[in-house]
């Protein structure tokens, strides 16, 4: 009856969900792509979003910090599994500045996420084509290596690669 047939049906449904399956079609890399680290929003107002977060949401809530180097202003806020990056512009030539000017609320900016060896994933990245928006890794947020690669060869989302 009913419990044969959800005997039966078990094996099939464990096959289907093993990891073995589903990496039999992923190409060994010399790279290893490792955990979201965080996602990025471009925000208007950093004390008001750092009120979000902090005041009503009850997160945990890091200070502001500036990156010239990126020009934005920083600010993280702690998830336990991940982490939300609050940004904000850092003078006029800031790339979020001009998110900003397409996007007067704010919204999604990137996505972070963690490689074993962004070299590795550099070199390979270009010859697959995929283009990277600086020669070489520029210090993060997080004191590491990052990377940008390019929104529209990854289907229109800005995504960062850091150093783990």
């Amino acid at each position: 009856g009913l419990l044969t047939s959800l005997w039966i049906s078990a094996p099939t449904i464990r096959s289907l969900s093993s990891p073995k399956s589903f990496s039999q079609n992923i190409p060994s890399c010399l790279w290893k792509l490792g955990r979201l680290n965080h996602v990025a929003i471009a925000v208007p107002d950093l004390k008001k979003a750092q009120s979000l977060y902090k005041d009503v949401l009850g997160a945990q809530v890091s200070d502001t910090v500036a990156l010239p180097e990126h020009g934005v202003y920083t600010v993280f806020v702690e998830l336990g599994n991940t982490k939300l990056e609050l940004l904000h512009p850092l003078g006029e030539k800031s790339p979020i500045a001009s998110f900003l000017q397409k996007n007067k609320t704010g919204g999604m900016h990137h996505i972070c996420i963690e490689v074993d060896d962004i070299k590795a994933a550099m070199m390979e990245l270009k010859e697959k084509k995929i283009r990277i928006l600086s020669e070489e890794p520029k210090i993060g947020a997080h004191g590491k290596p990052v990377i940008f690669l390019h929104p529209k060869d990854c289907h229109g989302v800005l995504v960062e690669l850091e150093q783990a």
